[in-house]
């Protein structure tokens, strides 16, 4: 159930997560709903955001703590790529769909994505810090990395293509050295 309110998430917003859609994506009997989720729709929607954060979280993470700085941020976008490609550009970020499409109808998951993405943000400031930069610079450099890929994704189901994503990569790149 939680897979099938992440696809959800990620094709059609958050607005399109319903306990009916989720029990006919995931074809899981009703009660099965109620039973692990009491809470119904908002129980779910929220236990999907913190899911996903995770999904993504963790291989972010693991990539800015191996570096080097451009390797990190051309792994996140290859991420980005495979998920889009794999998914004909139907799927962009349940992070990015709940913040935008379920703000301020439910706080816990305003709290987790504010989480999420700054998990995301401090994982590429700390690695940029590891390489010299000092810690201004690598926090207002990690924002431009992490608003620029969300948008390029955002940008590249628009398209149907990755050309927004290999765009900003090349652009950022020069920003986060091999070293």
């Amino acid at each position: 159930m939680l897979d099938s309110t992440i696809a959800l998430l990620q094709q059609h917003g958050a607005s399109a997560v319903t306990v009916d859609a989720v029990l006919q994506h995931s074809k899981a009997p009703r009660g099965s709903v109620y039973y692990h989720f009491p809470g119904g729709r908002d129980a779910l929607v929220l236990a999907a955001v913190r899911q996903a954060g995770e999904e993504m979280s963790r291989p972010i993470e693991d990539l800015c703590r191996t570096g080097p700085p451009e390797h990190a941020l051309e792994q996140a976008a290859a991420l980005w790529r495979h998920r889009l490609t794999s998914s004909d550009f139907g799927s962009g970020c349940a992070i990015v769909a709940a913040v935008v499409d379920n703000r301020n109808n439910l706080p816990e998951a305003d709290e987790a994505v504010r989480d999420i993405f700054t998990r995301w943000h401090t994982a590429f400031a700390d690695l940029l810090i590891r390489s010299g930069y000092g810690e201004e610079r690598a926090r207002r450099l990690s924002t431009l990395a992490v608003a620029a890929v969300e948008g390029a994704v955002i940008l590249c189901r628009a398209q149907g293509n990755t050309q927004p994503l290999d765009d900003v990569v090349a652009e950022l790149s020069p920003l986060f050295p091999q070293s």
